[in-house]
């Protein structure tokens, strides 16, 4: 994980908004959360979590690393802000057309897309939960949408965990597949044709007999899962409304 704290992250103390750096760096620029969010984005983009470290973002910054923390209680706030910024990024734009499940969808597909588009920051964003802003708007529009399709409020919310918990799973496999050196998943895709493909009928029937369509296992599984859900979904809305 990110480290090149200066000071213990237990130290850390939110500095008041007064108190915060507002003459310009060495670079030129103001600091604020935005553009240190913005700037760590761009360096665990380009380099992965692994070797960001605040020292290196104050450098970026054109400020003492230090600065980093009047806006940051410690680099977990920071990572956290970082996964916020992905939600929020996936739900701009989001307008509801009034049907449910194609609202899902597309909110899921928005979840699923956001992380891709940063997959060095989707194989942790994925795994936690923010408690801010973005991710409190995203989770709220997405049990509406349950609730509008009449389930009652438990099954609102269990529904709610299954549709997110598929999409940023899907994410997070995906990223890390992307993050594979191309000849590693050149050789994944290959394996689906040439191991798995070649197999001999007596000893893999079931395998021989879909030996052409292997290779649709390259790809990402995410839309049919998330289809075969909503599917599930649609149905038992119905069943509910008879």
């Amino acid at each position: 994980m990110p480290n090149g704290e200066s000071v213990p992250n237990s130290e850390r103390v939110r500095v008041p908004t007064e108190r915060k750096r507002r003459r310009p760096t060495s670079s030129g620029v103001v600091l604020s959360a935005d553009l240190i969010v913005d700037t760590a984005c761009r360096l665990i983009d380009a380099h992965g979590a692994q070797a960001f470290t605040v020292r290196k973002l104050g450098a970026a910054l054109g400020a003492d690393p230090s600065a980093v923390y009047r806006y940051f209680r410690n680099t977990e706030d920071l990572l956290l802000a970082l996964a916020d910024r992905l939600i929020g990024e996936s739900m701009a734009g989001f307008t509801p057309s009034g049907d449910w499940v194609t609202d899902l969808r597309d909110f899921g597909l928005r979840a699923y897309r956001s992380a891709l588009r940063h997959p060095q920051i989707a194989v942790f964003s994925t795994l936690r939960v923010t408690g801010r802003p973005h991710e409190q708007r995203a989770v709220d529009t997405g049990v509406g949408l349950l609730l509008q399709a009449g389930f009652d409020e438990p099954t609102a919310v269990r529904h709610y965990h299954a549709l997110v918990d598929t999409v940023l799973g899907h994410a997070a496999l995906d990223a890390g597949v992307l993050l594979l050196a191309p000849a590693q998943r050149a050789a994944d895709e290959r394996a689906w044709h040439a191991d798995y493909g070649t197999l001999p009928a007596d000893d893999f029937p079931s395998l021989h007999r879909v030996r052409d369509h292997l290779p649709l296992m390259a790809g990402s599984a995410v839309e049919p899962a998330l289809d075969l859900l909503l599917t599930a979904l649609r149905q038992e809305a119905a069943n509910r409304a008879d």
